[in-house]
């Protein structure tokens, strides 16, 4: 009776472990969908002239988009999956809220971190995009702090990857 009643203990504390991953992983997976969505609706296309038009200064990292003081879909420097760059990553909250500003007062908020690249096509740089955005959890983040693993590393994270190509208006 007693190992019957420890093997259910583990499994009932496993089941809980993979649940939250699970969780974790869903909404890494909605959030990676919207910054997706976000970096989409910029404007990335032709006038009426037919000179290429091109979003450079939208701010997604803060909510609402602003129109100026970000970097849009300026390409992003090889390393921004790696490691938070400014204008390529942003933070956010266990209810799916942008925070703004992150610091030692609200640092204890955030929950996720969303890092995106933006890279020209090698085969088509000036009118096709390589759209790609990261989502990991903090907490994992700072468990594995220096060391080298490829990613996504865990299951918690998600990435996905989209093509952008230049379209007339």
């Amino acid at each position: 009776m007693a190992t019957a009643i420890v093997t259910l203990a583990e499994l009932f504390a496993l089941s809980t472990r993979t649940n939250v991953s699970a969780r974790n992983t869903t909404y890494a997976a909605i959030l990676a969908e919207q910054k997706m969505e976000e970096l989409r609706s910029l404007v990335w296309g032709f006038d009426t002239q037919g000179l290429p038009l091109s979003d450079t200064a939208s701010n997604t990292a803060v909510s609402p988009v602003e129109a100026s003081g970000g970097t849009g879909l300026k390409p992003s420097p090889t390393t921004t999956l790696k490691e938070d760059t400014t204008g390529w990553v942003d933070y956010v909250d266990g209810y799916g809220k942008k925070i703004a500003n992150v610091s030692s007062d609200n640092q204890q908020q955030v929950v996720y971190t969303r890092r995106w690249s933006v890279t020209p096509l090698p085969t088509n740089p000036n009118n096709t995009l390589v759209l790609q955005v990261l989502v990991t959890t903090v907490q994992r983040e700072a468990s594995m702090s220096g060391v080298p693993v490829p990613r996504p590393r865990y299951g918690d994270d998600a990435l996905i990857a989209t093509v952008k190509t230049r379209k007339a208006n």
